[in-house]
């Protein structure tokens, strides 16, 4: 790749003027049954995780045990889309948790699990802490640039993607840079530079590759080349599925009105709220009458977040699911409006705008329709709402 072609790509993306699931349960001690789960004796990630929980039992302010514990339960539950993971992992920092200042690397996996919980601006003070510790922690500035992407904050999403241009790997800031400015007017410019980044690089880790196959196939769903996307999709699959992708591909599969392959996709990963969602509403979709069994289990679930009082976490869910399964476009609008106050991805834009479109109220999107509007957001599903919207509102 030649060099000045690739900085003045990435002066695109950084805007130079040259010419970014259900909330863990967790136990009160190490004791507490939760739930008898059925695990392959020969598992050797199992088998791993006894060992370092029985040694962390012995060892309970073993910080470098406890936060390698934590860390291999993350990534378990984004594997087996199973949020129960988080739970245990926050278990296992209980000695730490509740401390204003832990160690650094406490503060990088508390702020980690804090967004997962919905609490962004919990997670954002933690990086703050962090950061200010360790400065090259390319984990803190990647989980900043994420929420701060999460919130629609743009240009403090860029800033916090630049550092990973040195302190992690070239892959790795291309796509957390490519990520905010897809969604910043930017899609076809991102998408060029991170599919030729991802070509040359092979010698990235899987975890980078699922990164960026992941974003080339939303931006592709989003610009309105399903080709593309597929192509990413599988891709992304091969290296190794976790709950994000499977969930975003579920998502492309509907929208391509595929929802017998979405029921394929999901069977037996659906633990978590938004992939039940979408398994019940492919199996809706077919005629299913697991369709039914579903939609009161998860009426179940957000009842429950309710009683838990952590909603917040699961109202774009509830929203979709109020809309789509229940057929009840006014209180969807209503969750849907609530969650835009905290969220503003493209998910969340578009169930707001569907949700107002059902209610005949295009009114109540004017506010995420002019912010849509500034952002420059490609989506050519959320863009059609919009217009439509906007010229009734």
């Amino acid at each position: 790749m030649k060099l000045l072609p690739w900085l003045s790509a990435v002066g695109l993306l950084l805007g130079w003027s040259a010419a970014a699931e259900a909330t863990p349960f967790t136990p009160k001690s190490d004791g507490e049954v939760l739930e008898r789960v059925r695990v392959r004796p020969a598992d050797p990630e199992a088998r791993a995780l006894r060992e370092l929980r029985t040694r962390l039992a012995r060892q309970p302010q073993d910080l470098a045990l406890a936060l390698q514990l934590a860390r291999r339960y993350i990534e378990r539950g984004r594997i087996e889309a199973d949020p129960r993971y988080n739970g245990y992992a926050q278990a296992a920092l209980a000695p730490w948790w509740e401390q204003p200042k832990p160690p650094a690397p406490v503060l990088v996996m508390r702020a980690t699990l804090r967004q997962a919980d919905h609490d962004f601006d919990g997670a954002l003070a933690d990086l703050k802490l962090a950061l200010a510790a360790n400065p090259r922690d390319p984990q803190a500035w990647v989980t900043r640039a994420l929420v701060q992407q999460v919130r629609g904050e743009y240009a403090e999403a860029r800033k916090s993607c630049v550092p990973l241009m040195q302190f992690s790997s070239q892959l790795a800031g291309i796509t957390c840079l490519s990520g905010v400015a897809s969604l910043n007017g930017q899609a076809a410019t991102s998408y060029a530079l991170l599919e030729r980044v991802i070509t040359a690089r092979t010698d990235a880790s899987a975890g980078e590759k699922l990164w960026a196959q992941t974003l080339l196939a939303e931006i592709a769903h989003r610009r309105g080349d399903p080709q593309k996307a597929e192509k990413h999709f599988r891709t992304a699959m091969a290296v190794g599925p976790d709950s994000y992708l499977l969930g975003a591909y579920a998502d492309f599969l509907l929208d391509e009105k595929r929802p017998r392959e979405v029921v394929e996709l999901l069977k037996g990963r659906a633990r978590a709220d938004g992939l039940l969602l979408r398994l019940a509403i492919a199996e809706q979709r077919l005629g299913l009458a697991q369709s039914a069994v579903h939609r009161t289990e998860l009426a179940a679930r957000f009842a429950a977040s309710r009683r838990r009082g952590d909603e917040a976490v699961h109202r774009r869910e509830e929203a979709r699911f109020t809309l789509e399964l229940l057929e009840q476009p006014r209180a969807a609008l209503k969750l849907a409006l609530a969650n835009w106050q905290t969220q503003r991805e493209p998910a969340d834009a578009r169930i707001l705008l569907e949700a107002a479109k059902a209610s005949g109220d295009a009114a109540a999107a004017r506010p995420a329709i002019d912010w849509l509007g500034q952002s420059r957001l490609e989506d050519r599903r959320v863009n059609a709402l919009m217009q439509e919207l906007g010229a009734k509102a």
